[in-house]
């Protein structure tokens, strides 16, 4: 159909301490000398925050360069509360090839960019995944001309991807559970497998679902292609910060907690000054009216507030990027609040 203890014999007990005392003593040098991202991004005025180089819904750039969506906002988000301003952020476009390089290397200090957390990602890159904000799988887009409705029937055909992501790996353990051969076309740039695809150059284009909803809308003919019912992975998409800051670690995952701890609330952009003024214990903790709960984190106790007034909510941040006020309108589905069937669940502030 296609075309294609522990002692150790002698030696000397104190050459032995003073041995563990220095490399304690380093260890403890390291910690303190990685532990300091705050103050650097403080002393710069600046995010340096790495997203993809664009993905509509997540992160596109105007001709004036603006950057915006949902990737984009959950940067701003995070500004806001460390800096007291969404706009102190620069914004470092990344493929997939360099966006841990990046972040390693101290390039950027936050990866909000369509990563998945994977075993090997959080074990051995030197990062931490600070939170997932974004629930997806694995799906497939092919040219409603094939006339096929399963990814079941992709047996010998060709697969455009990006190099560099855990697609390779999930697409090689798909066509291998279910005995079908492919042939992968892969590039590293995400235009280059978009052109690829677009052109003719494979029969299928694959990617998280997210990705093929809104790359579709790149095609010359958008309306020529369709995106197969199928997910075949987990991709949990998650925001990304380098290991050895636990402070820094834990102001990215609490404002996105924040976030949606708003939106169960009912906490959003509009009504939060007006929220402020409410009875109820969990929103004045929430917007610092009550507690000391920025101290913990190294912020002021009106973090929260900031990024929930500059920003919105995760409700908010979702229907104007993701959902109905946007182009690629993606229903939430996993994405939803714990209370309406999803995954989205928050730890209390408290």
């Amino acid at each position: 159909m296609f075309k294609h203890s522990c002692g150790v014999k002698g030696a000397n007990p104190g050459r032995f301490s003073g041995l563990v005392f220095a490399l304690l003593a380093m260890s403890f040098l390291g910690s303190q000398a990685v532990a300091q991202t705050l103050e650097i991004i403080k002393q710069r005025g600046k995010l340096e925050c790495g997203i993809h180089p664009g993905t509509i819904g997540f992160s596109t750039a105007d001709e004036a360069k603006h950057w915006s969506g949902f990737d984009v906002d959950y940067c701003r988000a995070v500004a806001a509360a460390a800096l007291g301003s969404a706009e102190k952020v620069n914004f470092n476009p990344l493929n997939a090839k360099s966006r841990f390089t990046a972040l390693q290397s101290g390039e950027v200090e936050l990866l909000s960019r369509r990563s998945t957390w994977t075993m090997t990602r959080d074990t051995s890159l030197g990062l931490v995944f600070a939170a997932t904000n974004f629930y997806d799988g694995q799906g497939f887009l092919v040219r409603k001309s094939l006339g096929i409705s399963s990814a079941l029937e992709l047996a010998g055909s060709s697969v455009c991807t990006t190099t560099g992501t855990t697609t390779e790996l999930n697409l090689a353990d798909f066509f291998r559970t279910n005995q079908m051969k492919y042939e992968i076309v892969s590039f590293e740039a995400v235009d280059e497998v978009l052109a690829a695809y677009d052109t003719g150059r494979c029969d299928v284009y694959t990617s998280d679902v997210s990705g093929v909803y809104a790359n579709r809308l790149k095609m010359s003919n958008p309306d020529e292609h369709m995106a197969l019912p199928d997910v075949i992975s987990k991709e949990p998409l998650s925001l990304a910060v380098r290991q050895g800051d636990d402070q820094w670690f834990n102001i990215v995952k609490w404002v996105h907690f924040a976030l949606v701890n708003a939106e169960e609330l009912g906490v959003s952009q509009a009504n939060v000054d007006e929220m402020r003024q409410s009875n109820s214990p969990e929103i004045r903790r929430l917007l610092g009216v009550e507690g000391s709960f920025g101290e913990a984190l190294g912020l002021d106790k009106n973090w929260a507030y900031r990024a929930i007034k500059q920003v919105g909510n995760y409700e908010e941040i979702y229907r104007r990027n993701l959902g109905a006020e946007s182009k690629v309108k993606i229903d939430r589905q996993l994405n939803r609040l714990w209370t309406d069937g999803g995954l989205m669940y928050a730890p209390p502030i408290r």
